[in-house]
């Protein structure tokens, strides 16, 4: 046999000669120690884009940035074990009340970024000079706050040209307009924002424009209003989703009727035609000229001058704006009645209302209810998304939108953010953190009555409160909707949980948060309304009303239905995945729910069929089952020190093979003797 080559050519050789080429191999006392020295992979690793990292990834990272060595022995390790009912990622009660007292001390720090003072002698070159070094200290003082303070800030725009756009918006409008969600406006809004539009000029005005107020009640509405007032806020409450709603339905009410009207005039001019003859026509003399289409600039200025006028009608007192949801053209007629009129080079005579705010708070769906309302096509200038627009509303007013920026505003938490729509849920790593926090907002028979499914959680005598743990609402829901792992066939709650951020974002999971010294109580208390079973009722259909015994009293007269988990295939994967006493509880509602499944165990027991991995564990109990007995039939006792579960049966043990040959003799002998029955002992060894 030729000698093994000394280099094997295999592809996984190669790639570790290759990788510590030139370097000292590894020894076994290198695994005692952990270190940043690791840059010893390919190159194009060190290209990919990094957005999110997680702690330990983000010190060794900065650690390895800053040219340090963090080393690490082994026994200096220690694991620490947190508590399985609590959440890591969120705040308890008294942490959460600790950072909003420091988020109120120090929520004057938060500012916008100023642009540098400048005038007809500056130079661009200078200007942009200056306002690079202005954004710069701004940066650094976020960071101060961040570093130095232990504050959680939410990821604000760090781009400068989106700065640069905001001040020209600024400096431009009259009235600015910043656009917030309605269920939590304050996390929405800067401070600072109105500050910085009365150090450019005293006589320009701010305003609040609440969006998504149909989500509010009018007992909600009433508690932020009280709020705004005492604080010296103006606001509006609005709805961009309800206005638009209305308005594709009138345009769809008057389609239809213009469509009627065709149909109509084609059929009468059909039949007048086949009705009557050569004579007949010449007799028939036209009664009317056919109507003139009137051309696209008549048209827009007809719709323009009927806008106008509804705008003109409106009369509402101050009383009645105090928590009423505004319509299109009510804003308009309040938005020209705030706005002060001043003279300027860039306005041209028109007032310029500048609108402002979160990408994802609906300012784009609040300029298209605006501009729709006119029912006429409006185009924009200079018409990049990029920059800022303006949008001629009126003959004497003008629209002008900001791009969408995330001012710097201060969090409790990455899952907060994650709920309010700051951060994008697709990019999302983390997930037990918002949807814990979801579940504990949101009660537990609204979401079992919203999706239809059940949820089951841990008893009270494990520890638990009757608030779903993120791990319970993910995995009931995966299983209800069929959301598994490929291979695994576990539940993907990473997929579970995107869907249901989603809704809960979108306003499908409704929660709106109280204002602060709220004197209600608590934000159950303040969302009441919300989770009134009648009022759930009207949003699903898996709450329906019930008389008698059917109804639950907790309900109100309501009956749940789960049907997405009542299927037996959704209870076995649930019940699996359960923690506690739950599983082992389903284990045994499965087990004794046949009757005859303890009689065909005990059966299969007797006959020595069970076996590990059937269902049950391997069971000794054959000397049960079989007694041993002697020739007269007595029973023969179990020998000392054994049970009478480890008694077996006598096995027949077969003739053992013939031995190795060791010595001279032939094929031929061995054969003989093996075929004799001779044993092993017999002359082989």
């Amino acid at each position: 046999m030729p000698r093994r080559a000394k280099i094997n050519p295999s592809l996984g050789k190669s790639i570790i000669r290759s990788r510590f080429e030139g370097k000292r191999r590894p020894t076994e006392r290198d695994t005692e120690l952990h270190t940043t020295d690791m840059n010893d992979g390919p190159s194009w690793t060190k290209l990919q884009s990094i957005t999110e990292q997680r702690d330990l990834d983000e010190f060794l990272h900065t650690a390895e940035l800053a040219g340090t060595e963090f080393t690490a022995e082994r026994m200096n390790v220690k694991i620490i074990t947190g508590d399985q009912t609590t959440n890591p990622y969120l705040l308890t009660a008294a942490e959460e009340k600790e950072a909003l007292r420091k988020h109120s001390e120090r929520r004057s720090m938060l500012r916008v970024p100023r642009r540098p003072a400048w005038d007809a002698s500056t130079t661009p070159n200078e200007l942009h000079r200056a306002e690079r070094a202005a954004f710069m200290d701004w940066r650094r003082e976020l960071a101060h706050l961040q570093e130095n303070e232990g504050l959680l800030l939410t990821p604000f725009e760090r781009n400068l040209e989106v700065w640069r756009q905001l001040w020209r918006v600024l400096e431009r409008s009259h009235l600015v307009v910043q656009i917030v969600d309605a269920r939590n406006p304050l996390v929405f809004r800067s401070e600072d924002l109105a500050e910085y539009v009365r150090e450019i000029d005293a006589r320009k005005k701010c305003m609040l424009l609440i969006n998504k107020a149909d989500m509010l009640t009018e007992r909600q509405r009433a508690a932020w209003a009280d709020y705004f007032e005492g604080e010296g806020i103006a606001y509006l409450f609005f709805s961009a989703k309800t206005s638009n709603e209305e308005l594709q339905e009138e345009l769809e009410r008057e389609e239809a009727a213009r469509l009627a009207a065709e149909i109509k005039q084609s059929m009468v001019v059909s039949l007048g035609n086949s009705a009557s003859g050569d004579e007949t026509e010449a007799a028939i003399e036209p009664t009317a000229e056919p109507a003139v289409e009137p051309t696209k600039e008549e048209a827009a200025s007809a719709a323009m001058a009927e806008f106008e006028a509804r705008v003109r009608a409106v009369d509402l007192a101050d009383a009645e704006l105090r928590t009423r949801v505004l319509a299109p053209t009510e804003l308009v007629s309040i938005l020209v009645r705030e706005c002060p009129s001043l003279a300027d080079e860039h306005s041209h005579g028109r007032m310029v209302i500048g609108l402002v705010g979160y990408p994802n708070v609906g300012k784009s769906s609040t300029i298209n209810a605006l501009v729709g309302s006119k029912k006429v096509n409006v185009g924009s200038m200079p018409g990049k998304t990029k920059h800022f627009q303006t949008i001629h509303l009126t003959r004497d007013v003008v629209l002008c939108d900001c791009p969408g920026l995330v001012f710097p505003t201060f969090a409790t938490t990455q899952a907060d953010m994650v709920c309010n729509g700051v951060l994008p849920i697709d990019q999302l790593r983390e997930f037990s953190g918002p949807s814990a926090l979801v579940a504990r907002r949101i009660p537990k028979w609204v979401i079992e009555a919203t999706y239809g499914i059940e949820i089951r959680t841990r008893p009270a005598a494990e520890g638990g409160d009757g608030v779903p743990t993120a791990t319970e609402l993910l995995t009931s829901y995966a299983a209800a909707r069929g959301m598994f792992k490929a291979g695994e066939g576990n539940p993907d709650e990473s997929r579970a949980a995107r869907v249901l951020l989603k809704d809960y974002v979108a306003g499908k999971l409704v929660h709106c948060s109280p204002p602060p010294a709220w004197p209600g109580g608590s934000s159950a208390d303040f969302n009441s309304e919300h989770y009134a079973p009648a009022a759930v009722a009207k949003r699903t259909r898996h709450l329906v009303a019930a008389s008698g015994e059917n109804g639950s009293a907790d309900l109100q007269g309501f009956a749940l239905k789960h049907a997405a988990s009542d299927r037996s295939d959704v209870r076995r994967v649930v019940a699996a995945n359960s923690s506690g006493s739950a599983r082992i509880d389903a284990l045994d509602d499965g087990f004794f729910a046949s009757p005859g499944a303890l009689l065909s165990a005990q059966r299969r027991a007797k006959s020595h069929l069970v076996k590990q991995g059937s269902g049950y564990a391997q069971m000794q109990v054959a000397a049960a089952a079989r007694p041993r007995v002697n020739d007269r039939g007595e029973p023969i006792a179990p020998e000392s020190g054994t049970g009478a579960l480890s008694a077996r049966p006598d096995k027949h043990h077969k003739k053992k093979r013939a031995g190795k040959r060791r010595g001279g003799v032939g094929n031929g002998g061995a054969t003989a003797a093996a075929s004799a029955g001779g044993d092993d002992d017999g002359g082989f060894y």
